[in-house]
Formats: structure tokens, sequence, C-alpha cells
């Protein structure tokens, strides 16, 4: 019989990424501030998981699992790091009203946005003195004799609103004091304001200089976690690849290493013109990490997208490479505008008007 396939071949119940077994109904938790977050719920694996109905606040439901994870302990939340202390994973395509994964991402007319954030702790924190069992610290911090009492910790709203003025010597002076200052301005990646997630991001690209000069492989570990979490969701990257050039730009005698991570993904059509801006700062920096991409950049001028050919523009302009002059004088005339973010401001620039500088530029070498 043709129609309409039988919804249990399309439909999966969710489970957890981790174990497998089946998961229950993320459901609100008040927090100590009295206030609800995200949905959370947990796995008997040790696994928990936050709810983001939208599927684009994902390094907000990121806190919100990870500090459910440490049983609402902030500070022992941002003193873990990937890998080392705990692992995560995204499931999408969640249906909140069914409590099913929809594979196509439409239910009965539906689109379906929702995304599930795991996070499972490893079961011994010994760094911080914590056993962790079933993804719930049960012990108090053991702090090493002769250690020197933490420096006051940046709360979030603080840290947030130090974003949004674009406070730069404040959130430095932070990063000086608390490297974990890092994992709070990643929350800030996927805010719905285009302006509040580039800076953070451009932020958290400052932020890394500062703390790579005493613990690189802390921010290396940030780096990592970036990009993983860019392979993992197949999604938009928001501000993640942004923050990701940041980084490498900010510290490309420690960093460099991370850009052939960066390049496989312009494959991704719908994170071509993201990728493009993080190598435009780092191309800004350091052109030499650059200079044997110009084939394929020269290519790129004739994209479909005005964003792809702008940042293709300004790259090339870095690398100060005159023999593409013939195609850029060819894009003189493009009048389609993108939105350029410098020096903390979003600005919108003509296609050509940025091919016209870029020209006058190489004219002068």
């Amino acid at each position: 019989m043709r129609g309409k396939p039988p919804v249990k071949d399309y439909v999966q119940a969710p489970v957890c990424p981790f174990c497998g077994e089946k998961i229950e109904r993320p459901r609100e938790v008040v927090t100590t501030a009295g206030s609800p977050g995200m949905p959370v719920g947990s796995c008997p694996c040790g696994a928990v998981y936050a709810f983001d109905i939208s599927g684009r606040n994902l390094g907000s439901a990121f806190i919100e699992a990870l500090v459910f994870a440490c049983n609402m302990d902030w500070d022992l939340a941002w003193e873990l790091l990937p890998d080392r202390d705990y692992r995560e994973k995204i499931v999408e395509n969640y249906d909140p009203e069914n409590h099913l994964l929809i594979p196509g991402g439409f239910f009965e007319g539906r689109k379906i946005t929702g995304a599930l954030y795991f996070i499972r702790l490893n079961r011994d924190l010994p760094e911080t003195g914590r056993v962790v069992v079933c993804g719930r610290a049960v012990t108090g911090i053991r702090k090493k004799a002769g250690e020197k009492a933490a420096s006051r910790k940046i709360s979030k709203k603080e840290l947030e609103a130090w974003v949004k003025d674009y406070r730069v010597e404040e959130v430095l002076q932070a990063a000086s004091r608390d490297h974990k200052i890092l994992w709070l301005l990643r929350r800030l990646f996927s805010a719905a304001d285009v302006l509040l997630r580039m800076r953070a991001a451009d932020l958290a690209g400052k932020a890394a200089g500062i703390i790579a000069g005493e613990n690189p492989a802390q921010v290396a570990e940030f780096l990592k976690a970036l990009l993983n979490s860019l392979s993992d969701t197949g999604t938009s990257s928001w501000a993640t690849l942004d923050a990701a050039g940041g980084i490498i730009s900010c510290a490309p005698d420690k960093f460099a290493g991370y850009l052939p991570a960066l390049i496989p993904f312009l494959r991704e059509e719908h994170l071509k013109a993201d990728v493009l801006r993080a190598l435009w700062k780092v191309a800004a920096v350091k052109p030499e990490l650059l200079q044997g991409f110009t084939g394929h950049l020269a290519s790129l001028l004739d994209d479909d997208r005005p964003e792809v050919r702008g940042y293709a523009i300004l790259i090339l302009g870095a690398l100060k490479e005159t023999g593409v002059k013939r195609e850029l004088e060819a894009l003189l005339g493009d009048n389609a505008e993108i939105t350029v973010y410098e020096d903390g401001q979003l600005n919108n620039r003509r296609v050509g008007q940025l091919a016209e500088e870029v020209l006058k530029n190489m004219n002068r070498i």
C-alpha cells in the first residue's frame, strides 16, 4: 500500500549518545537563584543533558549541562576541561512534544529544531578532589597544601555586560586572573544579538592570547573543543569559527597548527563565509600562513554569495596578492553589501568598495 510511511519508520526514541540507553524527557529545574533554566535530564550512565528548543543557543545549553553535571556547583564547572574531565555530544532534531527524534526535521507540519546537549563527566577528577558518580560530584574540593585562595571569579552577568559594552581591558584583566573565562565567553557565541556574539568571539581570541602566555595547553583544549563542536553539529557555527580564528591570530606561533583543521569546513556551503572570516583574522596578522591558499581564494571571487566574495577579497588584500588585480577590477561595480566586524563594530560594506580599497593598497606596493 502506497502513501505516508508508518511513523515508526522515520522517528526514533531519544537515546543517550554515550551508552545507547533510552532517556527521559528533560524537565525544568529551579536553580539556586530561584529561576528555571533550560530543561535538563540525566542518564544512569552518568551523562546529563540540557534541552535547547531553538537549536541556536548551544553555548547556553553547554553551560546548563556542565553546571547540572556538577550538581549546580559553578566553581567546579569552571575548573573542568574537555576530554580530560568530561566529554560532550549533541543530539539534534529533538521534538519535546512527543519526546522523539525526527531525522528529517519536520513532523506533523511542524519544523523540529530542538537539540539536546550531552555532557558526561569522567569518573575521577583528581585535580579538583572530586569523585563523580552518575554525573554528580559527591565530595568537596580538597585544596593542596600551601594553595593560595583563588581570585574573585567573574560572574556571567558581569562578563556579559563587559562584552556588550566592549570593555576590552576588563576582560583581559579578568583573563589574567581566571583562565576559565574562555568557557564563560563561549556561552555568548550563540547569542541572538549578532554584535554581542561577534564581540564575545573577538574578546575570546584576545583573552586566549593572554592565557596562552601562561597556560597554552588550556587554550589548545578550548580551541579543540570549538572545532569538535563544529564537527559534531553540522549546523551554523554562529561565532565559533570567529573565535577559533581569533585565537589562532592572537597567538599564531602557538596555534597555527590548527589551521588545517579549519580549511575542511570550506566544503560546508553554510560555513564557507564563516571560515573565510576566521581566515581573514589570521591573514591580517601572519599572512605567510595562507600564502599557498591564494589559488582557491581567487576562485571564490566568482561565488554567488556576497559574503564569500567579500571575505575572499579581504584575505587576498591581506596577502598582498597582486596576481589577482584583474579579477578584483571586475568586482569594482559589485554593489552587494556585506556586514564586516572590525574593532568591536559591525559595518556595512559594498563588495566593490572592498575591491577598490584592496586594489589601492596593492598599487602602492
